[in-house]
C-alpha cells in the first residue's frame, strides 16, 4: 500500500525526506564543477554526497516509495564511476613526494604517467555517465519525487518509537563480522604486529576490506540519528569513523603498493626502498590502531554497552 502522506515533524516519512533531500542536493550542487575538472575537492564532495544518498535510501527504503530510475543500484553505479577518478587523484597526491632521492622520484614519475593516462580514461567515462540518458532520468525522477513524495504506510510511525528497530540490524552486522578475529590465535592472543605478519594476514583474509566498507555504511547510517541520542551515542559514531579511517589507511597503502608493483613490474622494495619503508610504517601504525579497536570490539562488556546505547534514544 503506497500513500502520499503530508510530512509531519516526528514521523519516519519526515526524516526519510529530510535525509534524502539533503544528500541529493549536496551531490548535485557539485556536478558542474566535477565536469569542469578544475578542483578535485568537488569530485570528492559529489562522491560523498552520492554515497550518503545511497545510505539514506538503504535506511529508509522501507519507508520511501522511490522510482526505479532513482534506485540504490543506480546511485551505486554513478558513485563507483566517480570513485575511479577520485582514487586516481588520491594516488597522484601520494606519488608526488619531493623528499625522496632522485632515483626514486624518477621511478614514481614513471608510475605517475601511467596513472594519469588511466585517470584520463576514467574521466571520459565519468563525463559520458553524467551526460547519459540514465543519469538525466535519475535526476529528473529524484526531483519529481522530492516535489511530490510518496511513502509506504509504515512512514506514519513516530521515528523515536522505531529507532532501535532500524539501527540494531546494522549493529548486529558489525559485531558479527569475522574481521574482528583476524590475527587472533586459538589461545585468544593476537599475533605480534610485524610487517611480515601483516602481509600474511592480508594474504589469507579479504574480510578486512569488507569490514571497512561496512564501517563506512554504519557510520553514515548512525550519523542520521544523532539528534535522538545523547553523548554516548555521538561518541560511538565517532568511534565508527575512527575504525573506518584506520582500515582506510591500511587499504590505501595496499592499493598503492599493488599499483606501483603493477606499473613498475618489480617489488617496490627494489625500485623505491625509502618510499616502501614509509608505506610499511604507515601500515604498521594503522594496524596498531586497528589492533586496539579489535580488542575493544571483542570485549563482551563493550558489546553489551553498545547495544544498550542504541536501544535507548533520549
Amino acid at each position: 500500500m503506497n500513500l502520499h502522506i503530508p510530512l509531519q515533524s516526528e514521523t519516519l516519512s519526515h526524516f526519510a525526506y529530510r535525509a534524502i533531500e539533503k544528500h541529493f542536493r549536496k551531490a548535485m550542487k557539485h556536478e558542474e564543477e566535477v565536469l569542469a575538472d578544475q578542483d578535485p575537492e568537488a569530485l570528492h564532495q559529489m562522491r560523498v554526497g552520492l554515497r550518503r544518498l545511497r545510505t539514506a535510501i538503504q535506511v529508509f527504503g522501507f519507508v520511501a516509495d522511490l522510482p526505479k530510475a532513482a534506485s540504490e543500484a543506480k546511485i551505486r553505479k554513478f558513485a563507483q564511476i566517480l570513485g575511479a577518478v577520485r582514487d586516481a587523484d588520491v594516488l597522484q597526491l601520494e606519488l608526488k613526494s619531493p623528499t625522496l632521492p632522485e632515483s626514486e622520484q624518477k621511478e614514481l614519475k614513471r608510475a605517475l604517467k601511467k596513472l594519469q593516462k588511466q585517470r584520463s580514461r576514467d574521466f571520459k567515462k565519468l563525463q559520458k555517465a553524467l551526460k547519459s540518458h540514465e543519469y538525466k532520468a535519475f535526476r529528473k525522477e529524484m526531483e519529481n519525487w522530492l516535489a511530490l513524495p510518496h511513502y509506504r504506510v509504515i512512514g506514519q510511525l513516530p521515528i523515536q518509537s522505531v529507532l532501535p528497530d532500524v539501527l540494531m540490524p546494522l549493529i548486529h552486522g558489525v559485531l558479527l563480522h569475522p574481521a574482528w578475529l583476524i590475527g587472533r590465535e586459538e589461545s585468544g592472543r593476537f599475533a605480534p604486529i610485524t610487517a611480515e605478519s601483516i602481509r600474511e594476514q592480508l594474504r589469507q583474509n579479504a574480510s578486512l576490506h569488507d569490514l571497512r566498507k561496512q564501517m563506512k555504511r554504519v557510520r553514515y547510517q548512525t550519523e542520521l540519528f544523532t539528534e535522538f541520542y545523547g553523548e554516548a551515542y555521538k561518541a560511538q559514531v565517532e568511534d565508527f569513523k575512527a575504525i573506518q579511517e584506520s582500515l582506510g589507511e591500511i587499504q590505501d597503502s595496499v592499493v598503492m603498493q599493488e599499483f606501483l608493483e603493477s606499473s613498475l613490474k618489480q617489488a617496490i622494495e627494489k625500485t623505491c626502498p625509502i618510499f616502501a619503508d614509509r608505506l610499511q610504517e604507515k601500515i604498521i601504525n594503522a594496524w596498531q590502531q586497528w589492533r586496539s579497536q579489535q580488542e575493544k570490539y571483542l570485549d563482551p562488556s563493550f558489546r553489551m554497552q553498545l547495544r544498550r546505547t542504541v536501544l535507548e534514544p533520549t
